[in-house]
């Protein structure tokens, strides 16, 4: 069906949520830990709100009350189908503590980093606060809910539903069972809808009046000359209201702690500092300091009780900060000037045991792995990932392709486009500082063939350029360039082909030229820089191609029954080298036309899926296993990455990148007669 969208609602601007960070005048705990979890009845999923589990202790409800940390997906830590598979809410549960001394003198917040779906918030059995759309913080002011110097309960109900106007979309339908009739939770979306506190909870603290959100643009110039642009927020509690700022002092502060720019202003909270002889945010390889980060220092004065004093310190909050300038073309992506190639992944936060739960050791790993094999670029395939993660991709020089939660999406009514409105109007709020954030994906994989997504997408990236914060929009596409209706509106077009696997199986020689003139396709009819998002095949860890002969058990049991065969086959490890070498001699084709500007495998690693017959045990394209070890495609990957950044940016080769085989002998054969 076709719908109209002119009554639709614009997001309301999000405020505030800045990251919680320790200062002069903040405290931040964390929550993180061993929380109380309660399962509710499937097929009554809002017992618990009638039954008001919120009021008590959740062990009055009479169900059984199990551990659960926190962050992590609830559904892979009991030894049940019935969580793991579970649909519809189940009740989390701490008690906490807070200090007499925050009473009265500060403001006291709750801050979630993500709860998948959606949540409702209880502070001593009186609601704090809800939310949905997972991936995205959320925060509320509970300093009027707290018993100060006493016991606090936090409860908190998490729902995984998705409906046609969730963000993503599915749908709960009644099945029959064994056990009688139950909702089971159906989605189009190939990774498992895993649920629960995914991020961590952190408990800080505000001064009454308090800088509340800070926005920075950055530039520079061939001459070496940085600009900061910032702007403050500020908000003040009812009884701050009369407290009057009297100057903001802003520095800016390099990695050895020098002021290298400062400024005072007074009745602005807005301005800029020029930084001479800046040090540039670069990639990883495109310089031999990549990453490269100040500090942006705001300290806000007030008028001081003490006449003599003048003004005393009101608030400071502190700003990882690069410095680079970004711009684009219809035809390339340039970073300080120069065109990017970006090569990369797309990805997923999934790991075992704990789902899509933040795991810093995880963190740390996978971009060990990301520098290991050269990458320079990701995509957040396909939902917003941790505010941790940005963090260490502004510090490890990793360029992001920012994307929203809308996959697959389909049915393009007016509730679907506000949802899908308000997920990038949260995301670009909480992204936009980032240096290492390049682009905005405004979905992966939309129905866009249909012809209700041409009006729907048309509002949407229009909606979204206004609030875009200096980077150009993009979309993972699997439609073709004659019937996409969307990739008319983005500024670079991405696409997503599955050559010589979902397309063509087992044929890799029918690689190279379609993708070759596919490519060619998306450019001759839109005329903007073109990506390929997703490419790859599934790959079992250890298996090679096998024969058409079984092997007696006793060479299964005496020798290494993954010994190498040819042909490759599909499925193998043999087979994943094949296909990826052959896009690698259409990308070198691409390369040389100058519009094509990435090329981003499918996927970074293996990853959990719902159960089917054509995914065993997940979604086996990774390059590598789930527990982040290499498969045999990971090294010739690496050769491609590297030797790409040796020849645009001359970077310098690993030593190991090729192991020893042999030398010229100094004694050469002769024949004597």
């Amino acid at each position: 069906p076709l719908f109209k969208y002119g009554e639709i609602r614009k997001p309301t601007p999000t405020k505030g949520l800045l990251y919680p960070r320790e200062s002069e005048t903040r405290e931040v705990r964390s929550l993180d830990g061993m929380w109380r979890l309660v399962k509710s009845n499937p097929k009554d999923p809002l017992q618990g709100v009638r039954e008001k589990w919120f009021a008590n202790s959740l062990r009055m409800s009479g169900r059984k009350v199990i551990p659960m940390p926190v962050p992590a997906s609830y559904n892979d830590i009991a030894t049940t189908n019935s969580l793991r598979d579970h649909v519809g809410t189940v009740w989390y549960e701490r008690i906490l503590f807070v200090p007499r001394l925050w009473q009265g003198s500060v403001r006291t917040w709750l801050r979630f980093g993500s709860v998948h779906y959606s949540a409702v918030v209880w502070i001593n059995g009186k609601n704090a606060t809800s939310h949905s759309i997972g991936h995205l913080p959320f925060e509320v002011d509970i300093s009027g809910l707290l018993d100060f110097g006493g016991e606090n309960r936090l409860t908190v109900m998490c729902d995984n539903r998705l409906g046609n106007r969730t963000i993503p979309q599915g749908s709960v339908y009644q099945a029959p069972t064994d056990k009688g009739t139950v909702p089971v939770q159906s989605y189009t979306f190939d990774f498992f809808n895993y649920a629960g506190i995914h991020r961590s909870v952190h408990l800080y603290t505000t001064p009454l009046l308090h800088i509340s959100d800070v926005e920075v643009s950055t530039k520079y110039s061939g001459d070496g000359m940085g600009r900061i642009d910032y702007r403050l927020w500020l908000d003040a509690s009812q009884a701050a209201k009369d407290t009057l700022p009297t100057h903001l002092m802003v520095q800016l502060k390099d990695r050895d702690g020098l002021v290298v720019a400062q400024q005072i202003n007074r009745a602005v909270f807005n301005g800029s500092l020029l930084v001479p002889n800046a040090k540039p945010w670069w990639p990883y390889l495109m310089n031999s300091d990549p990453g490269y980060l100040y500090d942006l220092q705001f300290e806000l004065f007030v008028a001081s009780n003490n006449v003599e004093e003048g003004s005393t310190l009101q608030d400071a909050y502190r700003l990882p900060v690069g410095i680079r300038s970004l711009s684009w073309s219809n035809q390339s992506l340039l970073l300080n000037g120069i065109p990017l190639y970006l090569r990369g992944f797309g990805r997923h936060e999934d790991s075992d045991i704990r789902g899509k739960g933040l795991d810093n050791a995880l963190l740390a790993r996978d971009f060990n792995l990301l520098k290991w094999i050269g990458a320079n670029a990701y995509r957040t395939s396909h939902y917003p990932y941790s505010e941790e993660s940005m963090q260490f991709a502004d510090e490890q020089g990793i360029m992001i392709i920012d994307e929203c939660p809308a996959v697959n999406i389909d049915i393009f009514e007016p509730q679907l486009l506000e949802q899908h409105m308000s997920s990038l109007e949260q995301l670009i709020h909480r992204d936009r500082n980032h240096p290492s954030v390049i682009a905005w994906s405004v979905a992966n994989e939309p129905r866009s063939t249909k012809q209700a997504a041409l009006k729907y997408f048309e509002v949407l990236v229009n909606y979204t350029r206004s609030i875009a914060q200096g980077r150009p929009l993009t979309a993972a596409i699997n439609a073709s360039p004659s019937t996409c209706h969307l990739a008319q509106f983005l500024d670079i077009v991405g696409f997503n082909r599955y050559n010589s696997w979902y397309q063509n199986s087992g044929r890799t020689d029918m690689i190279v030229d379609l993708l070759t003139e596919e490519a060619q396709s998306w450019r001759d009819k839109f005329g903007k820089p073109v990506i390929q998002f997703e490419y790859g095949g599934d790959t079992m860890e250890g298996m090679h191609s096998v024969s058409s002969l079984i092997p007696p058990l006793s060479f299964l049991l005496t020798s290494n029954c993954n010994a190498l065969q040819l042909p490759a086959f599909i499925w193998s490890e043999e087979y994943q080298v094949q296909l990826f070498s052959k896009h690698f001699r259409a990308f070198d084709d691409l390369r040389e036309r100058m519009w094509f500007i990435g090329e981003f495998v499918w996927n970074f690693a293996d990853f959990r899926t719902a159960q089917t017959i054509t995914r065993v045990g997940g979604n086996k394209k990774g390059v590598f296993t789930r527990n982040r070890q290499p498969k045999e495609v990971a090294q010739i990957l690496r050769k491609r990455y590297f030797a790409l950044a040796h020849e645009l940016d001359r970077c310098t080769l690993p030593k190991d990148l090729d192991v020893y085989i042999s030398r010229p002998s100094t004694h050469s054969r002769h024949n004597e007669l």
